[in-house]
């Protein structure tokens, strides 16, 4: 069952994406060489409860920890730990809260230090797909419509589409109906109603889209060790135009891919 929104209900879930939307700000601030994946976890810890929120990660399923911190190949839910950051790393950051009953969801792949031409490539081309998805998702659309969207922009560049990793729906628990995959045929799917909230993550790959699982039960790597990216929106569907309601504003605000080739 897909559940369509109430306003109110979509108010509550656009200050809980804003949230997390400044958490992934907060980490932004501290995203440079020599810092731990698991000092970026504290940070984004104490943020959100500083906001009086609850980490939405942390604990579900048994996950331990607050983000999920990916780096370079891991595709996603890395663990955070005392890693540090090297120069020419990338590393993916989702972050999930619980406010008011409902949840926030959103990801985003810093460069640290300089990194090379190709794999600022890869960060930029997997942001703009999930902007290309972003356009497809719209009442009268399709599920396929988006993932087409997303497959498209991205093997046109060169890049591979992770296939067993979806996004979803959003609202009451962190992941509802209905799957978003990053791959599909236009027309094809469940149809896009308005009041649908849903998350579009496209995670695309430097190398091949095969994909492994670590022996830590949660880390999602390329089967090749090449890089991959990581960016994810909620988003309500609406005609004509989705409303998105997460932002990369605050992240942009004090990070900028540009400054880092």
């Amino acid at each position: 069952m897909i559940a369509i929104r109430t306003e109110e209900e979509i108010e509550i879930l656009r200050q809980c994406n804003l949230l997390v939307s400044k958490t992934l700000a907060e980490v932004a601030c501290n995203v440079k060489p020599g810092v731990t994946t698991l000092e970026l976890d504290r940070k984004a810890n104490e943020f959100i409860h500083d906001h009086k929120a609850i980490p939405a990660f942390l604990g579900y399923k048994g996950y331990p920890k607050t983000l999920c911190t990916s780096v370079n190949h891991q595709v996603v839910h890395g663990i955070p730990s005392s890693y540090a950051l090297k120069e020419g790393d990338i590393v993916s950051v989702d972050c999930g809260v619980l406010y008011q009953g409902y949840y926030g969801d959103a990801a985003y792949t810093f460069a640290v230090g300089k990194i090379h031409e190709r794999l600022k490539q890869l960060l930029i081309i997997t942001w703009e797909s999930l902007y290309c998805g972003i356009q497809a998702a719209i009442e009268g659309n399709r599920i396929g419509d988006i993932g087409f969207a997303v497959q498209s922009h991205c093997e046109k560049a060169g890049f591979s589409v992770v296939r067993e990793m979806v996004g979803h729906g959003l609202g009451k628990s962190l992941h509802e109906p209905p799957e978003v995959p990053n791959y599909g045929k236009s027309g094809k799917g469940v149809k896009l109603k308005k009041g649908m909230v849903i998350c579009i993550e496209p995670m695309i790959n430097m190398g091949k889209k095969e994909i492994f699982q670590e022996a830590d039960g949660w880390t999602i790597r390329t089967s090749d060790f090449q890089p991959s990216a990581h960016f994810e929106h909620a988003v309500v569907i609406n005609k004509g135009k989705a409303e998105v309601l997460s932002t990369f504003q605050y992240i942009e605000e004090v990070y900028k891919l540009d400054d880092y080739n």
